[in-house]
């Protein structure tokens, strides 16, 4: 089993962002300063990706955590809970952190949470493909409960920054960046541009 672990090809460095009092709870098995911590695996392209997960949702006192954390990520999910109208409200106030201190490149998907919770919406889909297609996000109802839609939420991001690494937008060499070599990589020979000096780590 621990090599399956072991042949990964790539780690990317995720950030769970949002009001929702850790109404996210996609994949987390213990804290760290408070901050919830996971991995999850999957595969694009034929590439084994390891998930490193961080979820800050709905911590307002550790913002500053958050702020911290968004500088290293590659990927990152806005979630609102679709059946409390002020976590919806509240999604402006984090994009804007997200879009400051974020890198420029990093992929944001909108996450309406607890689809499972038809009965209790108060936010409705169309609400938040509206709010996604005017901030230029991805968008998508998950349910942490019934695991809808949570592995397609994390497969279409790494999929998008699968292909930003192809086509050189992420910089693997550069640790801000949020995105390490696994020991499974073939070195990137033929997939990956080289540039003339790396800051390997």
């Amino acid at each position: 089993m621990s090599s399956s672990f072991n042949n990964y090809d790539y780690i990317i460095k995720y950030i769970i962002i949002g009001d929702t009092g850790r109404a996210s709870k996609f994949v987390f098995k213990r804290v760290i300063l408070r901050v919830e911590f996971g991995a999850r695996f999957v595969t694009v392209a034929g590439k084994q990706i390891k998930l490193q997960i961080w979820d800050t949702a709905g911590q307002e006192s550790f913002r500053s955590i958050t702020r911290s954390y968004y500088r290293g990520a590659a990927g990152a999910l806005l979630v609102y809970d679709i059946t409390r109208r002020d976590t919806f409200k509240h999604l402006t106030t984090w994009l804007e952190d997200a879009r400051q201190h974020a890198n420029v490149n990093t992929t944001i998907m909108l996450i309406g949470n607890k689809s499972d919770l038809e009965a209790k919406r108060v936010v409705s889909y169309e609400e938040g493909e509206a709010f996604a297609k005017a901030h230029g996000l991805f968008f998508m109802e998950t349910s942490a409960k019934t695991s809808a839609n949570v592995e397609e939420a994390f497969v279409a991001t790494a999929t998008n920054i699968y292909e930003k690494i192809q086509s050189g937008v992420f910089d693997i060499h550069n640790e801000a960046h949020g995105i390490k070599l696994g020991p499974h990589h073939d070195g990137g020979r033929g997939v990956i541009p080289t540039p003339g000096e790396t800051g390997c780590c």
